[in-house]
């Protein structure tokens, strides 16, 4: 019986705690917020420009000097051999035309209408090694005159002796000029045509 008694008392006690707290808290909200303070003012001052203040102005660079005009090349001549005077000498008679012979010793004669004419000519130079052992000899060549004057198609037909003076004899001959043989007002073809080039020592 005394059990039941002090359980009464304790939950009527702790029901009345209940209801003081809740009414605690219901006179909290009640209240107003707390008021907010003003939003500080922040004033920014600039300070004028100093009208003294040196302004330097940017001069621009004077401008290059004009680019210099290559030198001018004067045309040179074609090229000749450089034999060592007095010592070597070339003999070369003519060009065999298949019957018209030409005289190639002056580049400039005139010949018979339409066939070619010799314009350049080049002296091989002589082969240092056959100077030295004293070795005279000919090569004999067969070539063809192109539209445009140049020769083509060398070939080593003769020489004596062979194979010494055939590289250099080929070499001035490729570099031959002639005026094309004109059929009907066209530049054509010559073939077969033939020449000898004597390689000579000359006593010094």
């Amino acid at each position: 019986m005394g059990r039941l008694i002090v359980s009464v008392l304790l939950g009527a006690t702790v029901t009345f705690a209940l209801f003081v707290l809740m009414a605690k808290l219901i006179e909290n909200s009640e209240r107003p917020a707390d008021e907010v303070p003003p939003t500080p003012v922040i004033d920014i001052v600039m300070d004028e420009p100093d009208n003294a203040t040196e302004v330097r102005q940017r001069v621009p660079p004077p401008p290059p000097p004009p680019p210099q005009q290559p030198p001018k090349i004067e045309p040179q001549e074609p090229e000749a051999s450089d034999p060592d005077a007095g010592a070597v000498s070339f003999n070369m008679p003519g060009v065999d035309l298949g019957g018209n012979s030409i005289d190639i010793g002056s580049p400039g004669a005139l010949q018979r209408d339409g066939e070619a004419t010799p314009i350049v000519r080049i002296e091989p130079r002589y082969p240092i090694q056959a100077a030295r052992d004293g070795k005279e000899g000919w090569v004999r060549l067969s070539f063809t005159i192109n539209e445009v004057g140049g020769v083509d198609d060398v070939e080593v037909i003769e020489a004596e002796p062979r194979r010494v003076f055939d590289r250099e004899a080929k070499r001035a001959l490729r570099k031959w000029k002639y005026k094309p043989k004109i059929v009907e007002g066209k530049p054509v073809k010559q073939f077969n045509m033939k020449v000898q080039l004597d390689f000579r020592l000359e006593a010094g």
